[in-house]
């Protein structure tokens, strides 16, 4: 027979059946939270939830804000302000970027050279022609240097055709190369005085043809004595194509053919003058400006040069050039000098 119950058994069974309740409410807590945290745990290992990370969709405000309110000058151009392009974006870059990418270098490259032209000085397209293939391996500025005596000498290619190759070899030699480059003179004026009547041709097929002229010639005197499109593949040409990896190609045919795809027709001629503006001022072979360069925002190959930009902004170069009564001077605010004259210490 069962004692029967006093009120202090009950009043004990009920505050333990109480007590237990309250551990399975607080066991039950614990293993939601547990399981809470186990799931905000995946959700950062792989893709985030609103949840895990409230604040890890949100954008920063500046990142919304378009270019120009990020600009403290109202959205003008500013190297300084500027992040310049990872080295390795362009791994990864498609084929429309990289045209978009080349088409605003170019756009960026006419503010910045407004006053592009040949360095080389010429009064018609016979002198446009002789000084382009005294060009070679010299500078622009050597050549304007030497070219007035040569065309005063022989301002024809039948008075050129007709010289006495050592009196041409002196004539030309602080141009270097000066016995090849004096063959390749006599024979294209032979060339023009025999075949086109003493003119030089407008076409590229007739260009490519005269002796010591290839396609990088022939497109410089086609561009500039006939206002015809052409772009000229030179040594910094095909320089900074790859840098900005326009191309991997480096047979300067190839790298022309691929550069025509880019950019349209009209622009190829001045698109020349440019690259090689900023080839010679500043993307130079051994050390480029890269601290001083106003594309450095665009450039793939940033950082291959002096980054520091007051180092860099001793690294700029540059050379006058163009016609007489015609040259035009660095802008004011360029802080480079302008080459040494020949012969200068």
């Amino acid at each position: 027979m069962a004692s029967p119950k006093t009120p202090r058994t009950a009043a004990r069974k009920t505050a333990a059946a109480k007590t237990a309740a309250s551990d399975r409410s607080v066991a039950g807590v614990a293993a939601e939270a547990a399981a809470s945290k186990g799931t905000a745990g995946k959700s950062e290992a792989g893709k985030p939830t609103a949840a895990a990370t409230p604040t890890a969709m949100k954008k920063p405000d500046a990142e919304k804000k378009p270019d120009a309110e990020r600009q403290p000058d109202g959205g003008k151009k500013s190297v300084g302000r500027k992040k310049p392009r990872a080295a390795s974006a362009a791994g990864s870059e498609s084929r429309l970027a990289m045209v978009r990418r080349a088409r605003r270098i170019n756009r960026e490259l006419a503010d910045v050279y407004p006053y592009a032209h040949p360095e080389l000085d010429f009064r018609n397209p016979f002198q446009l022609l002789v000084a382009t293939v005294l060009s070679a391996q010299t500078t622009d500025l050597r050549v304007n240097q030497t070219t007035p005596a040569l065309f005063a000498r022989y301002p024809a290619p039948e008075d050129m055709a007709a010289a006495v190759p050592e009196e041409l070899e002196e004539l030309i030699r602080p141009t270097g190369f000066f016995r090849a480059k004096a063959k390749s003179l006599i024979g294209l004026s032979k060339a023009l005085r025999d075949d086109f009547g003493g003119e030089v041709p407008g076409r590229l097929e007739d260009l490519v043809k005269l002796p010591g002229v290839g396609r990088k010639t022939a497109f410089v005197v086609l561009g500039n004595a006939f206002g015809v499109p052409g772009i000229t593949v030179d040594t910094h040409f095909m320089r900074l194509a790859r840098r900005w990896k326009w191309t991997e190609q480096e047979d300067p045919v190839k790298i022309e053919a691929e550069i025509a795809t880019i950019f349209p027709k009209s622009e190829w001629t001045m698109l020349s003058h440019r690259v090689i503006f900023h080839g010679r001022r500043i993307c130079h072979a051994r050390k480029p400006a890269c601290g001083a360069c106003p594309i450095a925002h665009l450039c793939p190959s940033y950082g291959e040069g002096e980054t520091d930009p007051e180092k860099a902004r001793k690294l700029l170069k540059y050379e006058m050039g163009g016609l007489p009564g015609q040259r035009l001077n660095p802008p004011p605010d360029y802080p480079g000098k302008p080459a040494a004259p020949l012969g200068a210490g």
